[in-house]
C-alpha cells in the first residue's frame, strides 16, 4: 500500500483535513492519534496514521526562525 505524507490542516467534527502536495483531502478523524494537531506532518498508509514528529518540529522551527527575522529590529 502506498504511503502518503501530508500536513494536518484542520479538524472539522469527525473529519481531518490533510494537505497533500498542495491539495486537501478529508480523512476520518478516528484514524488519527489523539495527540494529532493542525500543523503536524503525518504519514498515512491505509488506515494507519503516524505523526512524523521530527518533520513537524523541523517545520515549526523554520517558521519560528522566519517570524524572528520578520520582527527583528
Amino acid at each position: 500500500m502506498k504511503k502518503i505524507k501530508g500536513i494536518i490542516d484542520r479538524f472539522e467534527e469527525n473529519i481531518a483535513v490533510v494537505e497533500i502536495e498542495g491539495a486537501t483531502r478529508d480523512f476520518d478523524k478516528s484514524l488519527f492519534p489523539n495527540t494529532a494537531q493542525p500543523g503536524d506532518f503525518v504519514e498515512i498508509e491505509g488506515t494507519q496514521v503516524t505523526i512524523l514528529k521530527d518533520e513537524t518540529e523541523k517545520r515549526r522551527k523554520e517558521i519560528e526562525d522566519l517570524m524572528d527575522e520578520l520582527w527583528e529590529d
